[in-house]
Formats: structure tokens, sequence, C-alpha cells
């Protein structure tokens, strides 16, 4: 518990940094917002709508404020690496994998949602429209809806490179996963089914396979570290 404060507070001393980062690259990319919000209408083949006088400006602010932890995800995982090695004596060369490998994995869950589930799920949920039932998608909703899927299928695929952490600081072993391993497989089909935008089994298997199979990376490579 002790070392985890210690990279808290080693987090702490960069707080500023970081919210001084994230507001002006929000406001940059708030002069491109409309223009990518465009892109991604086009991209999934929709026609959004909005209810109030200030949606629009919500929307483009959620946008901007999402592209710009995207964008400073390099940022974040090399001050979390460091944290890291500040608080339980890790080398450099690992703090650098690990970063290397967070920013590898979150830009693959990232696009892997990005091309693939993201299209087919919000495909599925309006082919139950008709002539007489025509979807209206708020751009607010819409925003968020995106976003939210987007960045979560980047922050879900880092699980290796938690498990290697976590082995490597000592706070658990292969051993474990190994032996939880039949509940992790039930943690990955909620988890699949909480983060897919459907509930469909196909959409389900396109979030969960990729999931267990990470997590059976995971425990290869943290029993090499172990056994090294």
């Amino acid at each position: 518990m002790e070392r985890l404060l210690s990279a808290l507070f080693y987090l702490r001393k960069f707080f500023v940094e970081g919210l001084c980062a994230f507001l002006i690259l929000t406001f940059i990319i708030f002069i491109y917002a409309p223009d990518i919000l465009n892109f991604m209408q086009a991209y999934l083949n929709e026609r959004l709508a909005y209810y109030g006088v200030f949606e629009p400006v919500v929307a483009l602010i959620k946008l901007s404020s999402m592209l710009s932890l995207v964008i400073l995800s390099p940022w974040l995982l090399f001050r979390l690496s460091q944290a890291i090695r500040h608080a339980f004596g890790l080398s450099l060369r690992f703090s650098v994998l690990v970063m290397l490998s967070g920013l590898f994995l979150f830009f693959t869950g990232f696009f892997f949602c990005f091309f693939i589930t993201l299209p087919f799920g919000v495909n599925f949920l309006l082919q139950f429209g008709s002539d007489t039932l025509r979807p209206i998608i708020s751009v607010e909703r819409f925003v968020s809806f995106t976003g939210l899927f987007l960045i979560g299928f980047g922050i879900i695929f880092e699980l290796p490179v938690i498990m290697v952490i976590v082995t490597k600081t000592g706070l658990l072993t292969p051993d474990v996963f190994l032996r939880y391993r039949k509940y992790a497989i039930l943690l990955v089909a909620v988890a699949a089914a909480a983060l897919t935008p459907t509930p469909d089994v196909f959409n389900m298997a396109l979030m969960g396979i990729p999931l267990y199979v990470l997590y059976e990376i995971g425990i290869i490579i943290s029993r090499l570290l172990l056994r090294r």
C-alpha cells in the first residue's frame, strides 16, 4: 500500500502539467472538431440531430476532450511507467518496455474498435428501423457513445501489461492467474457484454475472444518474466 501511495504522490507532481496540456490541446482540437464530427458521421453513415441550443457545443467539447486524452496517451503512459518505476524500484528498461507495450496495445484496441466493432455495432442497432420508425440520433449521445467505446477498448487491451506489472512488482503471481482462469473467462464475458455496442453473440465474440487471448498472453509473459 505504501508503494502505491508513493506512486500516486509521484504522479501528483505532474497534475498541473497534464491539466495544462489537456486544456490547450482540447482548445486546439475544438477548432477542427466540426470537421472531425463530419468525418465520423460519414464513416458510420449516420445523420445526427440535436435537441437543445447548447447540445452541439457540448458535443464538440466532449469530442475535443476525448481526442485530447487519446493524443496525450503516450505522455500518460510515460508518467505512469515512471511512477511505477519510482515506487517499486524497477529498471529503466522495464519501464520503457511497459510504456511502449501499453501504447501499442492501447492503439490496437482503439483502432480495432474503430474499424471493426463500432461499424458492426452501429449497423446492427439501426437495422431495426423501418419506413415508419426512423432513428434520430442525438449528436451529444453519438459522441459519448463512440468516444467511450473507443477509449474503453483501448484501456481494456492493456490487460497483458497490467498483468506483467503486478507480477513484476510482486503483487500477484502467474499461478494466481492460472488458478482463477475460469473466473477470468466469466469476467471477460461480462466485459464483452458491457463494452460491445450490441448484445448479439457476434459482436460479443469480437471483444471477448481478443480479450481472452490477451489474458493468456499476459500469463505466458508473466511466467517468463518470473522465471528470468
